[in-house]
C-alpha cells in the first residue's frame, strides 16, 4: 500500500477510490449504479457485502487492501447491484448457498479481471476466478456457472475451490428484507443509472462499457411472442370469418379470413428443472400461460418438467387451467437433455397442437425431433440458438 494510503481513514480510502473508479473511462457508466443506497464501514463485517443496494466495509479488511485492491472491491460490490445478483439469483441460493456465492463471484471476477489488464483495479487474495469462466467464453450468467460447479460437485470432478467462499460476503436475507415497493424503485433506479450512464459515456467518447452495453440491448416482449405464438398455432380452421382479418397477410396488401375452431387441442409446455429456473420465473411464466389460454380455450394443457428425461406430467383439462398455477408440483434437478421430451410424447402419444419449451439453452445434447409447431423461451442464455422451431430469449430481470 502506497503510504499515503496509511493516513487516510477507511472511509476517506473508499471514496477517494468511488471518485478513480468514475473518473476512469471504462467506468464512467458506471458512476450512476456507484450512487446507488448507502456505503458505510463498519467493524461488524470482517470483509464486505451488499444486499443489492447497500454496501457495507470491513475497516480492518479495507485498511489491508491496496488502493487497487479496494478499486477491484468496490467495483465487485458494485456489479453485484449491477446484475441483481441477490434478487434474481435467490432460488440458486436457497438450492445451495454455498455454491450460489461461488457462481456469482467467478462471474464478477471473470469480467473485471478481463477489464482490468493495466493493473487499475486488482483482485485481493481469496478471490474466486477461473479461467474458464472468463466474460467473454461464453459465461453469460451466474446459474450456468451455478450448474457446472453443481454437476461438478455430484460428479468428484470439482473446480478445486469448492470450500473458498470468495473475499466478500452476500447479504441474501438483506435482500430479501427490502420491501416490494423498495426493490420495485430499486430495479428502476438501476436501469435509469444504466441508460443515464451509457448515454454520458458515449458524449464523453470514452467506449463505453462492454458489460454496459449488454444490459442495453433491446428486449423482444417475450409476453408478446408467447401470446402471439398460441393464438396463432392453436388457432383452428373448423370455419373461417372477415372479421379479423389473417395478420400474415395483411402486412402485404392482402386480406384473407382468419380460422376459428370452437375446439382447440392439446397445447404441451415443458420445463427445463435441471436447476436455473427459479420459483418466480416458473409462476410468472405459466401465470402467462394461463392468462392466454384463458382466451384461446385449449382442450388441456400439459406441463411436462424434465431435465435428462421427463420426470413430472401434469395434464389440466380445461376446466382445471384455474388451478394450474397452484396447483403444478414441478420435479427434477438432474442433467439438461430436452431430447428426452419429444420421444417421451411419442412414447406415451401425445398428440400436441403445439409445445412450448422454457429452458436455460445449455443442452448436453442436441435440440431434439419436433413433429409439432414448437417455441424456445430460452432463459438467460443468449448465446443458446436452437436450430428448430422459433425461438424469444428472456432475462430473469426483464420477466
Amino acid at each position: 500500500m502506497l503510504s499515503i494510503g496509511k493516513q487516510l481513514s477507511a472511509e476517506q480510502r473508499i471514496e477517494k477510490a468511488v471518485v478513480s473508479i468514475m473518473g476512469n473511462d471504462r467506468y464512467v457508466a458506471l458512476a450512476g449504479v456507484l450512487m446507488i443506497g448507502d456505503r458505510k464501514v463498519t467493524d461488524d463485517v470482517p470483509t464486505a457485502c451488499t444486499n443489492g443496494r447497500d454496501e457495507m466495509y470491513g475497516r480492518a479488511f479495507v485498511d489491508n487492501l491496496s488502493d487497487s485492491e479496494l478499486r477491484f472491491l468496490i467495483l465487485h460490490e458494485c456489479y453485484h447491484k449491477l446484475y441483481r445478483h441477490l434478487t434474481t439469483w435467490q432460488h440458486l441460493y436457497n438450492k445451495d448457498a454455498n455454491l450460489a456465492n461461488q457462481a456469482c463471484d467467478y462471474n464478477i471476477n471473470g469480467k473485471l479481471v478481463d477489464e482490468n489488464q493495466d493493473g487499475f483495479a486488482t483482485m485481493p487474495d481469496g478471490g474466486l476466478y477461473s479461467d474458464r469462466f472468463r466474460s467473454g467464453d461464453g459465461w453469460h450468467d451466474s446459474a450456468h456457472i451455478f450448474n457446472t460447479l453443481s454437476q461438478e460437485r455430484d460428479s468428484d470432478d470439482n473446480a478445486g475451490q469448492q470450500g473458498n467462499t470468495g473475499f466478500d460476503e452476500h447479504d441474501w436475507d438483506g435482500a430479501q428484507e427490502l420491501t416490494a415497493s423498495e426493490q420495485e424503485e430499486l430495479e428502476r433506479n438501476i436501469a435509469e443509472a444504466v441508460r443515464q450512464g451509457a448515454l454520458i459515456a458515449g458524449k464523453l467518447g470514452t467506449g463505453g462499457n462492454r458489460n454496459i452495453d449488454e444490459l442495453l440491448e433491446p428486449q423482444i416482449n417475450w409476453r408478446e411472442v408467447l401470446r402471439e405464438f398460441i393464438t396463432t398455432t392453436c388457432a383452428g380452421s373448423d370455419y373461417s370469418t372477415w372479421r379479423r382479418p389473417n395478420r400474415r397477410f395483411v402486412s402485404s396488401g392482402v386480406y384473407m379470413p382468419s380460422g376459428i375452431s370452437e375446439q382447440v387441442d392439446e397445447l404441451v409446455v415443458a420445463i427445463d428443472t435441471s436447476g436455473s429456473i427459479g420459483t418466480r420465473e416458473l409462476t410468472l411464466f405459466l401465470s402467462e400461460i394461463k392468462s392466454v389460454c384463458d382466451n384461446v380455450h385449449p382442450e388441456s394443457v400439459r406441463v411436462l418438467y424434465w431435465d435428462a428425461q421427463v420426470q413430472g406430467d401434469e395434464k389440466y383439462e380445461r376446466h382445471e387451467l384455474d388451478n394450474l398455477v397452484k396447483s403444478t408440483k414441478p420435479v427434477g434437478g438432474g442433467g439438461t437433455d430436452v431430447e428426452c421430451v419429444p420421444k417421451y410424447m411419442q412414447d406415451n402419444n401425445i398428440s400436441a397442437q403445439a409445445v412450448i419449451v422454457l429452458t436455460d439453452g445449455y443442452l448436453y445434447g442436441g435440440w431434439g425431433n419436433w413433429s409439432q409447431p414448437l417455441l424456445w423461451c430460452v432463459l438467460d442464455n443468449k448465446s443458446a440458438n436452437p436450430d428448430v422451431g422459433q425461438c424469444v430469449h428472456i432475462k430473469s430481470n426483464n420477466m
